[in-house]
């Protein structure tokens, strides 16, 4: 019975010290976790930026390749200060 009295006694110091030596060694493992989160969050935003940006280039590429023969002369009759000053 002395073995078994022992190795509970043992295990729970063999407990005690590992989680004293795990936050030992990894003291700021909470400051780790919070910069990857804040990494993962800003490489998300810029992927969503960049694709927002990619994607409105396409659409005004496309808009621009398909245009009508009325789109051309939309504003073919406006006089928009060609022929006056600004301010006259």
């Amino acid at each position: 019975m002395k073995f078994s009295s022992r190795s509970r006694s043992l295990g729970k110091n063999l407990e005690d010290l590992a989680v004293s030596s795990a936050e030992d060694l990894f003291p700021d493992e909470r400051e780790s976790t919070l910069f990857k989160t804040i990494g993962w969050i800003s490489a998300g935003l810029g992927a969503v930026a960049l694709g927002l940006f990619v994607g409105r280039e396409l659409r005004l590429r496309y808009k621009f390749n398909h245009r009508t023969p009325y789109d051309f002369y939309a504003h073919a009759g406006d006089e928009e200060g060609v022929d006056f000053g600004i301010g006259i």
